[in-house]
């Protein structure tokens, strides 16, 4: 059996569907530009923001397509909403427990960083605090429930997010 990160909390959850973390990003991104636009409250000198900004969005993106093509290769689901099949350990999941919501964290960093706003700064905050206090602890509890000790060894092996 292989082993997989949590990106799944699957129909067989029980559970009612909740906000999906790439509505949550993406609402936060929009509502953080909205805030600027209408509010500007800047931080840094433009000089410095861009680079580190640009990197730390493409170092999410790169581990987003990773953690995607890992999923795939194992014949996993990528949607979170689909019934996990296996747990992946290799690639991403080598590392990270959860490297796409890692992914949307340095892309949603970066896109605060680069602009230098306090609203997307703040937003980026909100929004991985939701997916870290109810998203990840409810795929946590299915994929215990899916899976048992092969996710428990996995869970003690790697950590949740670095």
């Amino acid at each position: 059996m292989k082993i997989m990160g949590t990106t799944a909390g699957g129909p067989a959850a029980g559970q009612p569907t909740i906000l999906r973390p790439p509505i949550v990003v993406a609402a936060a991104i929009g509502t953080g530009v909205v805030l600027h636009v209408a509010w500007p409250l800047s931080f840094t000198s433009r000089a410095g923001r861009w680079p580190i900004g640009v990197a730390l969005s493409l170092a999410g993106l790169a581990l987003f397509v990773s953690a995607i093509r890992g999923l795939r290769a194992a014949g996993t689901p990528v949607p979170g909403n689909r019934t996990t099949t296996v747990i992946v350990r290799s690639g991403a999941y080598r590392i990270s427990r959860n490297p796409i919501y890692l992914s949307f964290a340095l892309i949603q960093l970066g896109i605060a960083v680069w602009s230098g706003s306090w609203w997307l700064l703040a937003a980026f905050v909100a929004s991985i605090a939701f997916i870290a206090l109810t998203v990840v602890p409810r795929e946590e509890r299915y994929l215990d429930a899916r899976f048992g000790s092969t996710y428990a060894d996995y869970k003690s092996a790697v950590r949740r997010w670095l």
